[in-house]
């Protein structure tokens, strides 16, 4: 049952700002410019605005910055620079369309060429250039190879590759053959028969990816030929078959392997000079400043400072500080922000992990110091908010990047601080971080892994139920126990395994569980967030995210649904599907029902703050979103103000 919004309850909201305006899957295309002299394009990504391309001033600096035509069109997932008429190919994710910007007719800007596959092509993945001038673009999530002609501006759909595999990387070789290599479930390559549309998996290919002795590599060679590289044997891709090789040639410079997002290798311009990032991935992530080195002996380097101006980067987090202070991830790029809770005094402080994806989750240990668990392959950083900020992999860095507690988990989705223990033999447990995440892209099984902050030790475990993961985390004061809450989905590009997700009571000190099940409920969802009450219950949002529904293929009902939990007794006291005036719930975020003032617990949606009834599932709703607006990212209670964040802007929600 849902209640009426209750007029005393009626909220303001202020805006605090936009804390962070960086860029996402950036690439720089060295060529030749119309005059035939160097030339030097990069492709960025970002989400107020849209993404963009720029034509950089090699002399100066400054640059010409055209807009894709939507701003929907965010991120540059697939690009390729033409190395003959120097014009660049972007594919758009997620509206899946392609883009073209030519220098010899910029004033044409950045052109939208049209729709890649429709929902088949939401998310390129390569594009190349054939001997005749065709472009050919891989996409996800149906495995689907389009052609596009420039001359005619017509686009040929060759539809699936694959039924199993989701991602597409395809190569265009000199003497005209087209083949592709499909991830990440089961790698292995494709070919095609351009003139006929006929097509054929071919080769040795990854049975088991989680098997690192089986390996696939798919590249373009400077003789401009397509090969593979695999534990089975060489080969070079011929038409539709594989010939074996015992020579492999080196790798053609360019976008031209399949495995990486960038250029394979460093590419002089016309003029000798390479160009390359000073403050890119390897550094601060600004990308502001590239580093131009020539070839010619006795050149010195120098530094070219870029003019380009960003709108905004969308939050994935909210955190309340130890230090009384707001604390927040963006994502694409992994930059972290801090504000007081009026706003003021707000700054992006940068990078903060190597991953460069987004912090999903955030902690405060009992000494003022602060884990920031980020995706990808979930690494672990530690910032103290007391000293100078200084990001880095080295001891003295602040914030610390120390790695991956396992070789599995992917996305941390779930955290929790648990305080000193004492083990039943007597023997102490210091306090420790705990962190539930999902399992890398194509395999299943997440894991549940902690970390003591001061030693460095660490441990993890795989399979608290086969092929489920860890998305919600409680740890019980009383119970001395964690709670976790398992999803059924597995990584990035699978289909789900497991019927039902789970509940799990963990014993921190002995490290080990002391029950799991799904407390009598039979037929459970997943469970995706979870909150204490002012008692010794706890609340669970259980259910399938549209994720899970629509590219996972989760089956049975998978409505959200509120239950109200006695970890203690191991039983559910109620539950209640959420009404669907509350709108849809938010994907990633395993925060979406929390305590919040006067001992109350608050739930959000995509659209909704909602309170829940004491003892009951019964909500009302507090504020409802106007028309257009959105709660992208919940954040914390402080006093009586809820912080979250729409899009890029950073918002408070302060009840009367």
């Amino acid at each position: 049952m849902s209640l009426p919004t209750s007029p005393a309850s009626a909220p303001t909201i202020r805006e605090l700002g936009i804390p962070v305006k960086a860029v996402n899957w950036v690439r720089l295309h060295p060529g030749r410019g119309p005059d035939g002299k160097a030339s030097l394009l990069a492709s960025m990504g970002q989400n107020n605005g849209g993404l963009f391309v720029l034509d950089i001033d090699l002399a100066t600096g400054h640059c010409r910055q055209f807009h894709a035509p939507s701003a929907a069109q965010q991120y540059p997932t697939a690009s390729f620079r033409c190395p003959h008429t120097g014009a660049l190919y972007v594919g758009s994710a997620s509206d899946g369309h392609l883009l073209r910007y030519d220098p010899a007719h910029a004033e044409r800007g950045l052109e939208d060429l049209g729709a890649i596959d429709g929902e088949r092509a939401i998310f390129p993945c390569g594009i190349n250039e054939a001997p005749d001038g065709s472009i050919w673009i891989g996409a996800y999530p149906a495995c689907v190879l389009t052609r596009f002609d420039p001359a005619s501006g017509q686009f040929t759909r060759f539809g699936m590759m694959d039924d199993t595999d989701q991602y597409l990387y395809p190569l265009a070789g000199v003497d005209g053959t087209i083949a592709a290599l499909t991830k990440v479930v089961h790698p292995h390559l494709v070919t095609l028969n351009p003139q006929t549309g006929a097509h054929q998996s071919v080769g040795p290919g990854v049975s088991n990816p989680e098997d690192k002795s089986q390996r696939v590599v798919f590249f373009k060679g400077l003789d401009g030929l397509l090969y593979l590289e695999s534990h089975a044997g060489n080969f070079r891709v011929r038409g539709m078959e594989l010939e074996p090789v015992t020579y492999l040639p080196p790798q053609m410079p360019g976008i031209h392997a399949t495995y990486k997002h960038g250029y394979q290798e460093v590419l002089p311009m016309p003029d000798g000079v390479v160009a390359g990032w000073a403050d890119g991935e390897e550094g601060a992530g600004l990308f502001k400043k590239i580093l131009l080195t020539s070839t010619t002996p006795g050149v010195a380097p120098r530094t070219l400072d870029l003019d380009w101006q960003g709108g905004g980067s969308n939050l994935f987090v909210i955190h309340h500080g130890p230090d009384g202070l707001l604390y927040g991830s963006s994502f694409l790029p992994e930059h972290l922000f801090r504000c007081a809770p009026d706003g003021s005094g707000m700054v992006n402080l940068g990078r903060c992990s190597v991953s460069l994806g987004e912090a999903y989750t955030l902690g405060n240990f009992s000494d003022g110091t602060m884990a920031l668990a980020s995706y990808p392959q979930s690494r672990i950083s530690l910032y103290d908010p007391r000293q100078p900020y200084r990001y880095g992999t080295d001891a003295t860095a602040n914030p610390r990047d120390i790695g991956r507690l396992d070789e599995v988990g992917i996305r941390p989705a779930a955290m929790a601080i648990v305080p000193p223990l004492t083990k039943a033999d007597g023997t102490p447990v210091p306090e420790k971080m705990w962190i539930g995440s999902l399992p890398d892209y194509g395999t299943w099984g997440g894991t549940l892994a902690w970390l003591d902050p001061k030693t460095g030790a660490h441990a993890s475990h795989r399979h608290l139920v086969p092929d489920c993961a860890p998305f919600s985390m409680l740890w019980l004061p009383k119970l001395k126990q964690l709670l976790v809450g398992l999803c059924a989905e597995g990584g990035t590009g699978t289909k789900i395994k497991a019927k039902n997700g789970a509940f799990v009571l963990w014993d921190p000190a002995g490290d080990a569980p002391v029950y799991v099940g799904d407390f009598g409920r039979g037929h459970l969802a997943s469970v995706y967030a979870l909150s204490p009450t002012a008692g010794d219950c706890v609340y669970a949002l259980v259910g399938y995210t549209r994720y899970a529904s629509g590219t996972m293929g989760a089956v049975g009902d998978g409505r959200l649904r509120l239950m109200l939990l006695d970890p203690g007794a191991r039983k559910i006291i109620c539950e209640a599907v959420l009404p669907g005036e509350l709108g849809q719930t938010i994907e990633h975020s395993q925060f979406t029902i929390f305590p919040g003032p006067d001992g109350a617990t608050y739930g959000v949606t995509e659209r909704v703050l909602y309170r829940v009834q004491a003892g009951t599932c019964e909500t009302e709703v507090v504020w409802r979103a106007p028309e257009g607006d959105m709660i992208n990212v919940p954040g914390p209670w402080i006093g009586r103000t809820f912080y979250f964040a729409t899009g890029w802007r950073l918002r408070a929600l302060t009840l009367s």
